[in-house]
């Protein structure tokens, strides 16, 4: 299974949380630092395509900004995912490949308890809506909470079970509601 990882992080060279997790990985899987190739936000959407194309499982991995992702990231949907390639007539070049959402929130008080009152998982929503737009399957998401505080220790034993995660060949999809 060819895995490719899309990190959007505006500055991943001084990420700590995102960049340990990448170096975690090693050379097994194909990692695309999206804000170093794109700053301008001027995508290469046949480049982008073939990348997708060429892969089984794509993961989008990015820190949480406001309870979304960064901006780049929704450029590169916007212009990447296009109608009649993506979804609609003719549109399904994604069709059963995976989806991966591998997604470092700063705070760790989501859920229905916490100050935020909704989960990581309800925030990704419209992810999960464009995976069923594109008929992509939906994988459980990464989650690294805390990252704002998160240990060096924890943060090792994290990056670790993102690449156990990756490379687990049948990862558990998450369900509409769930």
């Amino acid at each position: 299974m060819k895995t490719i990882i899309l990190v959007f992080h505006p500055d991943l060279a001084h990420s700590r949380v995102n960049k340990t997790l990448v170096n975690a990985l090693g050379q097994e899987f194909e990692v695309r630092d999206m804000y170093q190739l794109y700053p301008d936000f001027k995508i290469d959407v046949a480049t982008e395509k073939h990348h997708l194309e060429s892969a089984d499982r794509i993961v989008l991995q990015f820190p949480m900004y406001w309870y979304s992702s960064p901006a780049l990231l929704k450029q590169w949907s916007d212009d990447v995912l296009e109608f009649g390639w993506a979804y609609g007539i003719g549109g399904d070049a994604l069709k059963q490949k995976e989806l991966l959402i591998a997604v470092s929130p700063g705070a760790d008080n989501y859920g229905h308890e916490g100050v935020v009152k909704y989960t990581v998982t309800e925030l990704l929503r419209p992810f999960q809506a464009t995976s069923r737009l594109i008929q992509m399957k939906y994988l459980r998401p990464f989650i690294t909470l805390g990252a704002s505080n998160i240990s060096d220790q924890e943060l090792l034993a994290q990056a670790q079970k993102y690449k156990d995660y990756l490379a687990t060949v049948e990862l558990p999809l998450l369900d509409d509601f769930e």
